[in-house]
């Protein structure tokens, strides 16, 4: 779970997105909890939080949060141990999608 690693690293300050509604909602407390398996799950995250000095939950819709799914798809892409180096990744967000680049106007109309 992305939380013990981070209470490892001594992060003490942390922000959650999700795009599960169900999930952070229920996490937050704002709706209850009834599935006895995300009763357990919603347990094991409070006590978790405790480890924090500060924590928010924050729902993202699928639509918002596309770059984080590009990312978790990529990341599963590469086999890689701890004593393996990766380099950071650069991006650019471009306002025009990329195939317009390729798009070349013709001489004769």
């Amino acid at each position: 779970m992305g939380l013990r690693a981070t209470i490892e690293q001594k992060i003490k300050i942390l922000k959650v997105y999700g795009d599960s509604a169900l999930v952070i909602y229920q996490i937050r407390g704002d709706w209850e909890v009834r599935d006895s398996k995300l009763i357990k799950y919603c347990d094991l995250v409070a006590e978790l939080v405790k480890g924090f000095k500060e924590m928010t939950f924050n729902y993202l819709s699928q639509e918002e949060n596309q770059l984080a799914d590009a990312l978790a798809t990529l990341a599963s892409m590469f086999k890689a141990s701890k004593e393996t180096e990766i380099m950071p990744l650069q991006m650019s967000i471009y306002e025009v999608h990329p195939h317009c680049f390729s798009i070349e106007k013709e001489s004769d109309g």
